[in-house]
């Protein structure tokens, strides 16, 4: 009777197991797929291999028209040198500088045949201020000379405390490199004492570059000034000049202007140095000589040591 039962129950049971395990299928909880998303990487371009010596020697067309047909598309190289339109290459016609400039007084012979010169430059130079007040007309000859010389000093101030981005907008690309140069690892002491005679223009010329009405301006101005400087190297040591002695500066600056941009401004642009000044000193160089080595307590003066002179030798050309 039991037996009997429990096979009449049996099917029974294994239709509710079934139904248990499709309840359970249904609640479960799929996820969906991952979805992969393809990112662009960098383009891998088919390089035709090159195959014998022979083909390495092939013509540069026969080149490249492997290379279009294997879908490589190769850039063309522009061999032009790339320039700078901020500013001219250099000073356009430049001032004859007087000799004796500064020296000469105003009755002597000299001096009056130098006056008579400068009148005739003076012919083309009213030119080129007229050029220049066309597209800048608060220029005058008059209060042009305290902004050149405003310029000069801000410009040496930035030189001194090494910023660069003030020197940039204070002189051209053409003078940054001159002014710079041979000033790593040194110290630069420069002051400007007083200004001698008041600053005048006695040059102006209106250069083109690249088109016709790509205009430039550029205005020499006579400065007569004190100033100091001193150079110390990278061990401190005093190389040039000095701090405390100041000197008598004739220089004229050339100073440049963008003239078609509304947004050029005056910077310095260059220097002229007459060919009957006076040569520079030169500059004492700074060398460390190996000592002997200290021990903890000693001092190097009381060793009397004597600094060992270089061996002669023979240099061949």
């Amino acid at each position: 009777m039991a037996t009997s039962m429990r096979r009449a129950l049996m099917p029974q049971n294994r239709m509710r197991f079934s139904n248990l395990k499709n309840a359970e299928a249904s609640l479960e909880v799929r996820y969906p797929l991952p979805f992969v998303v393809p990112v662009r990487t960098k383009k891998r371009y088919f390089v035709p291999p090159a195959v014998g010596i022979k083909k390495k020697a092939a013509a540069s067309a026969d080149q490249e028209a492997k290379a279009r047909a294997a879908g490589v598309v190769l850039r063309q190289e522009y061999m032009e040198r790339a320039i700078n339109i901020a500013c001219t290459a250099g000073v356009f016609d430049p001032y004859i500088t007087p000799e004796g400039d500064a020296r000469l007084s105003s009755l002597s012979k000299e001096s009056l045949k130098r006056r008579t010169e400068q009148i005739k430059q003076d012919a083309a130079s009213q030119l080129a201020i007229r050029k220049i007040k066309e597209h800048e007309s608060e220029f005058t000859t008059k209060a042009f000379p305290v902004k050149a010389q405003e310029i000069f000093v801000d410009a040496h101030n930035a030189l001194t405390q090494f910023n660069k981005e003030k020197l940039h907008s204070l002189v051209t690309e053409r003078c940054y490199p001159e002014m710079v140069r041979r000033n790593r690892y040194k110290t630069l002491r420069w002051h400007f004492v007083e200004s001698l005679e008041p600053p005048k223009v006695v040059h102006a010329r209106c250069p083109d570059m690249v088109s016709k009405g790509d205009m430039y301006g550029q205005v020499t101005v006579r400065m007569h000034s004190r100033q100091t400087l001193a150079v110390y190297g990278r061990f401190g040591r005093l190389m040039m000049g000095s701090e405390e002695e100041p000197r008598d500066v004739l220089e004229y600056l050339v100073l440049e202007r963008h003239l078609v941009n509304h947004y050029g401004m005056w910077r310095l642009h260059g220097k002229i140095v007459p060919a009957w000044a006076p040569v520079e000193e030169p500059i004492v160089k700074n060398v460390m000589i190996p000592g002997p080595e200290l021990k903890p307590g000693e001092e190097f003066e009381g060793l009397n040591y004597e600094v060992p002179k270089p061996k002669a030798v023979q240099w061949h050309k």
